[in-house]
């Protein structure tokens, strides 16, 4: 999520390693070499006698790490009594076909592998001793995937938010264009940068045509909330959408212009992901608008008083969202972006429920875990999510305050939420909005903290005896609590275990 792109946090493969095509080709064929020597009871010391080239050339081409020239090629086959053509036309056998198909696949050119510090040279050495392993593990992947409906594009929204959260979700370089370019235009000294401010710079400054419902003739688009039109540099932007939402398209479309971003979606929200440098692009740009528009001098100076107060003042937290003219989104990912930079506050974690009234579903559509995985989660597995955490409560007030016709809009709530069978408590902040006209979900996000003396020392409210206090736990279907008037499920995950337990000490007592 690097501006500068610098060697250590590039998100794309460098140069020298672009040439995946050649380095997959090199593995395929040192594993069809390595099969036919095998299956002839051959050793590197055999082949090498038999081919006049030395055993580290031959180890060398078993890895992956060289291939042959025509003459060696050759000389090669005929050690190994087959043809150059049958040498260079590796059929392989069925249980290397799953390795296969992973390297002639575009799979690996997409990972992201420089950004952890892996060398695609290491991966293709692992691949090559151990094929059959490695074949087995590609399989068991992608039997996973079938079953939890995984898709590429969600490999490389989970790279992303690995990435985020090794950073803290902050990022230096992206914060210092959003303030280089605050000054530039004299920015940087108001609280709420207007939108009419920010469209005169988009039409000014980058020669963009921006259309006030120009989405009306394009109903295929109306859950996007802008759609760029890059020949005519038009943004169409969605009927009724409030202003915060538009301010921060706006913002977005200022950071891909300001920071040269190129490899980037027409559509408010990713359609359809093919690589991985859309995901970031869209990251980056997404960062630079909530930079922008929420400065991060006076929003940290604001945060350190409302901490200050040594109750919990829910109009006091709703007022920071207005005084920044902030969408609930922007506000909760500006937090994620301090706390952990301005406050040393690194235990956390940041979760975006959908909820379906029509049918009572809760789905967790969005996560950040810093320091460590914490206990709520998305499982994917279609449980049903624990009731006490507020932030599904306010979701279930907020359906029913729509049901009985009353004019709704953002709640907010605080919690400290005790996770059953720990020590952990966290302090949680959860706001609840209604669903936009072009979607049947209702939205809440919270951010909760670990309360330990650390918190203590930064929020003052945190022992507050207004602040309801309640016993958690991840899914109904893994939940022992006993009489649980929230309950939605029955425990069956639990009572599977007991009986597996039950099962077990048996056994154990058998003579």
């Amino acid at each position: 999520m690097s501006v500068t792109k610098s060697p250590s946090e590039k998100w794309y493969f460098s140069a020298s390693i672009m040439s995946v095509k050649s380095l997959n080709n090199r593995i395929l064929f040192g594993l069809f070499v390595k099969q036919l020597r095998q299956e002839k009871k051959l050793s590197f010391s055999d082949l090498a006698k038999a081919s006049g080239m030395s055993v580290s050339y031959l180890n060398e081409i078993e890895k992956g790490k060289k291939y042959p020239k025509p003459e060696k090629l050759a000389a090669l086959a005929k050690a190994l009594n087959v043809t150059s053509l049958t040498l260079e036309n590796q059929i392989f056998p069925q249980s290397l076909a799953p390795v296969k198909e992973l390297l002639e696949s575009n799979f690996l050119n997409e990972l992201p592998l420089d950004l952890f510090g892996i060398e695609l040279s290491k991966v293709a050495e692992i691949i090559a001793n151990s094929p059959l392993r490695v074949g087995a593990f590609i399989n068991t992947l992608v039997e996973l995937s079938r079953n939890y409906a995984l898709r590429e594009s969600h490999f490389f929204f989970g790279a992303l938010r690995a990435y985020q959260e090794l950073n803290y979700n902050y990022f230096g370089d992206i914060e210092e264009a959003a303030l280089t370019f605050s000054k530039g235009h004299q920015l940087e000294n108001l609280d709420s940068i207007p939108v009419e401010t920010l469209a005169g710079i988009l039409e000014d400054d980058f020669g963009y045509d921006i259309v006030e419902n120009g989405l009306d003739k394009y109903p295929e688009f109306k859950n996007m909330r802008s759609l760029f039109v890059p020949k005519q540099k038009k943004l169409l932007l969605q009927r009724g959408i409030n202003r915060m939402q538009k301010a921060f398209q706006l913002g977005k479309e200022i950071g891909f212009n300001h920071l040269g971003l190129k490899d980037r979606s027409l559509t408010s929200s990713l359609l359809k992901v093919d690589n991985f440098d859309t995901v970031l692009t869209h990251a980056t740009a997404a960062y630079f608008s909530v930079a922008l528009l929420i400065n991060l001098k006076r929003f940290t100076n604001d945060l350190e008083g409302f901490f200050s107060n040594e109750e919990w003042d829910g109009q006091a937290f709703m007022g920071l969202m207005k005084k920044y003219s902030a969408a609930p989104e922007m506000f909760f990912q500006r937090l994620t972006n301090v706390l952990p930079k301005k406050f040393g506050i690194k235990k956390l974690f940041f979760l975006r429920f959908l909820h379906d009234p029509s049918q009572d579903r809760f789905e967790i559509d969005k996560e950040l875990h810093l320091h460590r995985k914490h206990h709520p989660h998305s499982n994917g597995l279609r449980e049903h999510y624990c009731r006490r955490w507020m932030a599904l409560t306010l979701l279930n007030e907020l359906h029913e305050m729509e049901s009985t016709g009353k004019y709704v809009g953002t709640i907010a709530g605080v919690q400290r939420s005790k996770f059953f069978g720990t020590e952990d408590e966290y302090l949680g902040f959860t706001v609840a909005r209604p669903a936009n006209p072009q979607s049947p979900y209702n939205v809440s996000l919270t951010l909760g903290m670990i309360i330990d003396e650390d918190l203590r020392s930064k929020i003052k409210f945190v022992d507050d005896p207004a602040i309801q206090v309640k016993e958690v736990n991840t899914t109904c279907e893994r939940c022992p609590i006993e009489d649980c008037a929230e309950r939605s499920a029955e425990p069956k995950i639990i009572r599977k275990r007991e009986r597996r337990k039950a099962m077990l000490k048996r056994l154990q007592n058998l003579e």
